[in-house]
């Protein structure tokens, strides 16, 4: 690790594992791991796919931008491609092209659907803690792309803290099971596309503007992303109230 991005990497792990304050919002957490992993790694854009619990199903959690999350939302609707088959055998995926051929053999529509979007790299890395995966991170980059062994321990390093954090949380409050916990940071995530919409709707701004709005009143605000979203979509809260006070 360079000393430049120790300091970071640092309040990172804090930020992740910190769960016990009274206002901890899981998908605000997960964008936070999205982002950081950017920022301290050597990639393009980040995703975070979760599973739905006992039921088998997959959904996007988070993404570092648009772009990302929409591939991401791709993958599990093909169920397939570098993340999926990461979230399901708990092993790293990683693929340092995904234009060149043994990787279009092994994920067709993935790698057609990532390279017409602009990426041609794809690191995903298990969320796992023991035996049990909750989810997976997918690095991205837009050229070629290996993933150094250090950057790869970091990275693994960040998925895992996220997973004990989520796994943590749920058990010191002990008001849900942890499948039922995963699938409210799933709803809340439905909530917040269709936060994004009414946004984009009124102001014109994109999709991926619409969150940085949100993110930004909440936090202004000490509000909660998920209560913001949701007043927003039930029109409690004007739209022209969230773009106008973002600093």
């Amino acid at each position: 690790m360079s000393n430049g991005r120790e300091p970071q990497v640092i309040d990172t792990f804090l930020s992740l594992t910190d769960t016990l304050v009274t206002d901890f919002d899981a998908l605000d957490m997960l964008t936070m791991l999205a982002e950081r992993s950017v920022e301290l790694l050597d990639v393009t854009a980040a995703g975070i796919i979760l599973t739905d619990g006992n039921a088998g199903g997959l959904s996007v959690a988070a993404a570092s931008s648009e772009r990302s999350r929409l591939l991401e939302v791709f993958a599990v609707d093909i169920d397939g491609g570098p993340c999926v088959d990461c979230l399901r055998t708990g092993a790293p995926v990683i693929v340092y092209d995904l234009d060149a051929e043994t990787a279009r053999a092994r994920w067709p529509r993935f790698c057609a659907e990532a390279t017409a979007g602009g990426f041609r790299a794809a690191h995903a890395l298990p969320m796992r803690h023991r035996d049990q995966v909750i989810g997976v991170l997918t690095l991205l980059h837009t050229g070629p792309h290996t993933l150094t062994e250090p950057d790869a321990r970091l990275g693994q390093a960040l998925a895992d803290a996220a997973t004990i954090g989520l796994l943590h949380e749920r058990a010191v409050r002990r008001a849900e099971t942890v499948a039922e916990q995963l699938q409210g940071a799933l709803n809340s995530r439905v909530i917040i596309e269709q936060a994004k919409g009414a946004l984009s709707q009124h102001t014109g701004i994109s999709a991926g503007e619409a969150f940085g709005v949100l993110r930004a009143h909440a936090r202004n605000n000490g509000l909660r992303l998920t209560d913001l979203a949701r007043s927003v979509v039930e029109g409690t809260i004007d739209p022209a109230t969230v773009t106008g006070q973002v600093t």
